[in-house]
């Protein structure tokens, strides 16, 4: 009942991500998405595409709309762009993505990063970063964790079978003994 009270108050369509995110127009937004709470998705009049396993933080905005041109008396209508995000990209929160920009696959858009980027393309596996922006092309493509490289946890990720329940023992003091993990 409140969660109906707060989507009218504010004139909030329904969405499956949060009730508090905003999604306007029609993206195209893949599996298993998150996007958090205040966050903005405006593909209104343009293009918006999020691929598979992203995850958008709070407080973010990915914006086709850019205005300023028009409300200065520089251009007569809004400039409408293509933002695409493919598969497992991190968008960290109040981050801003804008203008014309596709970002590769397994890319991590930093926290606070500002990227109104005109038609470009960013590898995959890269680290986008700061205001103004820098990108550190293919940056996660060979960082390890141990021994491992990135290529090497994908993989194991997608073979993995679910983990049994830990079993549990209590010694002769009533104390719960470790279970190895």
């Amino acid at each position: 009942m409140i969660k109906n009270f707060i989507l009218n108050l504010l004139k909030l369509t329904p969405n499956p991500f949060h009730p508090l995110t905003f999604i306007h127009g029609t993206p195209d937004i893949g599996r298993n998405v998150y996007i958090g709470l205040f966050s903005e998705i405006n593909a209104k009049g343009g293009t918006v595409m999020i691929g598979d396993n992203c995850d958008i933080a709070s407080f973010c905005s990915i914006n086709v709309a850019d205005s300023h041109k028009k409300c200065i008396g520089l251009a007569g209508e809004i400039d409408r762009g293509c933002i695409i995000l493919e598969d497992n990209v991190f968008v960290g929160s109040h981050s801003f993505i804008g203008g014309r920009v596709k970002i590769g696959h397994h890319s991590v858009v930093a926290a606070g990063t500002i990227l109104i980027a005109d038609g470009r393309v960013i590898p995959p596996y890269s680290l986008i970063i700061g205001n103004p922006y820098v990108i550190k092309e293919r940056y996660y493509l060979n960082k390890t964790h141990g021994n491992l490289k990135v290529e090497d946890i994908i993989a194991a990720y997608e073979s993995m079978k679910p983990m049994p329940p830990p079993t549990r023992k209590i010694d002769e003091n009533g104390r719960i003994e470790k279970d190895g993990y």
